[in-house]
Order: C-alpha cells, then sequence, then structure tokens
C-alpha cells in the first residue's frame, strides 16, 4: 500500500472543498438557515410536538444541498459508473468521509442522519447489487435523487446484534409471502416510501441461511409506525414498527430468498469503515480546535497550552488519531482488493476504536474549552452525543470486539 494519498483523491477533496465554499456555504447562510447549525440546532431541526421526528424545513435544505451536489457531479461520487458515479474506491470514500468531517458541524457534512455533499448510498449500493432488473429499473434512481426513501428494518425488539434469532418472520400464503413482527430504531419511517424489512422465512432460530429482505411499500396494510424513540441527540428517525399481516409478492425479495444475512452483511461492512472514517474525522476536528483555543486562552497571563495537563491528553488523543488513520485507511484498501468476510476482524477494530476516540476527543475538547465548551454555542456537546450513538448502533463495540477476539483466539 502507497501511505501517500493518491493524487486523484486529492484533486478530489480539493473539488469538493471549492464547492462547498461556491454553493454550500452561502446556502447555510441564506434567510436563517444558520439556525440549523448554530446553538438553535437541536429545537430547529426537531419537530418536538410530533414525535420528535425531523422538521421539514431542515430536511428541505438538506435536499437542496443535494440538488446541487449532484449538479456539480458530487453526490454519486461513491457509486458506480452506471448509475452516473464515479466508481469510487472504499479507500476514496473513506479519505474523504474523514475530510468533510474534519471540517466540522455545517451543511456541507451533516452526520445526524448521514447527509453528506459526497453521498453514503449505502442501501442504493445493495439494491444494485442485489436487487432484479425491474427493482434497479423502478428503484435505483429514484432512491439517488430522494423520490424514492428506503427504511432499513433489521432491529427488533427482542434482537440487535443477534439478528440470526430475529421473530419477525414471513410465511407462503397464496401466491404472497405473509409477514408479521416487529422492527425497532427502523430509521427513516417517518419519510420512507418503502421499508427494507428482514424476516424468517426457513431454518432454524441463530442459523444464517433463512433469512429474507423484503421491498415493503410503507403504505402497506399491516405497516403501523407505533412511536418515535426519542433520543440523546434529537430530532429522532428512529420508530418502532409493528407488522401484521403484510402481504407482498415474490418480486419484493432483495437477494435471493433465505440470502437476507448477505444483504444486511454487505451493508454493515462498508457502511461501518465509512462510519470509522468520518469519526475519525470528527475526532480530529476536536483536537484540532482544542489546540487552537489552548495556544489562543490566556490564563494568569502566560497561553493555556504551556501546561501539561492540556498537552498531554491531546497528545494521546492526537496519537491516537493518528494510528487510527492508518487502519482505517489499510481497512479500506483492503476491502477493495479482498472479500468482505475476510476483513471483518479489521473492519470492527477501525469502527469501533473511531467512534470511542470521536466521543473521548468531544469530551476532552469541552474540558479544555472550559464552560464554553459546555454550551451549545459551541460545537462539542453536539458531536458527542451524535457519535455516541455509534458505540452502539453500528454494531455494538462489544460485540466488535467479540469479532476481534474469534479471529485472534480462532474460535467462532
Amino acid at each position: 500500500m502507497d501511505f501517500d494519498v493518491p493524487a486523484s483523491t486529492r484533486a478530489k477533496l480539493a473539488e469538493i472543498d471549492e464547492f462547498i465554499e461556491r454553493e454550500i456555504r452561502p446556502l447555510e447562510q441564506e434567510d436563517d438557515n444558520a439556525r440549523f447549525f448554530d446553538h438553535r440546532r437541536e429545537p430547529s431541526r426537531t419537530l418536538f410536538d410530533r414525535d420528535g421526528i425531523p422538521n421539514p424545513e431542515w430536511e428541505e435544505l438538506l435536499a437542496e444541498a443535494r440538488r446541487r451536489a449532484d449538479a456539480a457531479g458530487l453526490w454519486r461520487f461513491a457509486l458506480p459508473t452506471e448509475l452516473g458515479g464515479s466508481d469510487g474506491s472504499n479507500l476514496d470514500v473513506a479519505i474523504i468521509r474523514e475530510h468533510l468531517a474534519h471540517r466540522g458541524l455545517g451543511l456541507h457534512n451533516d452526520l445526524q442522519n448521514e447527509f453528506s455533499v459526497v453521498a453514503n448510498l449505502m442501501v442504493v449500493e445493495l439494491m444494485h447489487a442485489f436487487g432484479s432488473a425491474a427493482q434497479k429499473e423502478e428503484m435505483v434512481e429514484a432512491m439517488i435523487t430522494g423520490r424514492y426513501v428506503v427504511a432499513f428494518g433489521l432491529t427488533e425488539p427482542e434482537h440487535g446484534s443477534d439478528a440470526a434469532h430475529m421473530q419477525t418472520r414471513a410465511r407462503r400464503e397464496g401466491g404472497d409471502w405473509v409477514i408479521d413482527g416487529a422492527k425497532r430504531f427502523n430509521s427513516w419511517m417517518h419519510t420512507a416510501t418503502h421499508d427494507l424489512v428482514f424476516a424468517r422465512t426457513s431454518g432454524e432460530p441463530g442459523e444464517a441461511k433463512g433469512m429474507t429482505a423484503f421491498i415493503v411499500p410503507t403504505e402497506a396494510p399491516g405497516i403501523r409506525v407505533e412511536k418515535f424513540w426519542w433520543t440523546f441527540n434529537m430530532p429522532t428517525d428512529h420508530a418502532e414498527v409493528a407488522i401484521e399481516g403484510v402481504r407482498v409478492p415474490d418480486e419484493a425479495i432483495l437477494g435471493g430468498e433465505g440470502e437476507g444475512l448477505a444483504v444486511a452483511q454487505q451493508f454493515v461492512h462498508e457502511s461501518r469503515i465509512r462510519q470509522a472514517a468520518a469519526s475519525l474525522g470528527a475526532a480530529q476536528y476536536c483536537i484540532d480546535e482544542a489546540v487552537r483555543y489552548a495556544n489562543e486562552r490566556q490564563t494568569w497571563g502566560r497561553p493555556l497550552a504551556i501546561n501539561q495537563g492540556i498537552q498531554f491528553p491531546l497528545v494521546e488523543l492526537h496519537t491516537d488519531a493518528e494510528l487510527l488513520r492508518g487502519l482505517v485507511r489499510r481497512t479500506a484498501w483492503e476491502l477493495d482488493r479482498g472479500t468482505q468476510l475476510e476483513l471483518t476482524h479489521l473492519v470492527s477494530m477501525a469502527n469501533f476504536r473511531a467512534n470511542r476516540l470521536a466521543c473521548e476527543a468531544a469530551d476532552r475538547a469541552m474540558q479544555v474549552h472550559g464552560g464554553l465548551g459546555y454550551t451549545r454555542h459551541l460545537p462539542f456537546e453536539h458531536l458527542y452525543r451524535h457519535h455516541r450513538r455509534y458505540r452502539i448502533t453500528e454494531g455494538a463495540e462489544e460485540i466488535q470486539m467479540r469479532k476481534v477476539a474469534s479471529k485472534l483466539f480462532g474460535f467462532s
């Protein structure tokens, strides 16, 4: 592996930065759009009187940024050329996501709902990889442009990381499948046109085979959003969904009957390394801001930075970030060349360490900034609350450590 960032990637970063300054920064400051990113961000984004779901005005601002990014040729970068993308590699995308998060909070990269001017279109990639010709023709372009929104229904009230034990079932009845069960933290259901519902269709609990992914229209009779879970960082798009007697045809299956776990695994592997890169970028942003402030802040007539109590914690975090950067990029590079399952332990290492580092760096930045660091007028509390979720939702860090242990100790 060449440790230099490829020249083509450096050129893309410069193109992205120029686009942000030309198109996105002015849009962020237009009218009162800044309210979605300054100290007013949480109440401005959230409809607290409507189950805490996102404010449509905020989501429309993100949609406008998406349209501009797509027109500039950036939105689809990671997608294959046949979908209008640039065949961006995992390494390219990891470097770009770190770079965008390193720029700090803003319209260019609002990770609360996975938005970025270079999109992370994982469900589109699943549709392209596993969908039938008819599914792809109907849905892929509509998903890229936002006309279709496909939610992701894997986690259940009684089953999270142990997905192969899920209790949602689908059975054949006549010429259709009938699905019964429930999903928890079913992301994006507040605007979804379809839900990607995983259900067991055969086999025994715990078996990898026998789980099937179904593309279910959210208007189908029997789908009901019961509540939205309010979270540490608001707004929420995490729905509790009841599925009762929902009928879908064979054509709704994504990836083949009984092969749903392969669909889910491809999602989590690439999603996890991309999330690791974003968390690394956020951590480096917090470190850099803390260093800058410590150099500028005068206490007892001297820069705050001369105190080893300030220096040493930031030195440790900066060292961890540098080490992690090598792991993230090596893992992304390996993903571009190897099979997914062979690299599970590296993906898990990178992800759980990066997500933890983002929280540690945000917490330290708050401490260095003192009372101001605790306020919402600075971004650190928001970054902490946002990235804290990924120590659970990207696969709990304990589960990811177990995957590393499986490789290390040779057990399954």
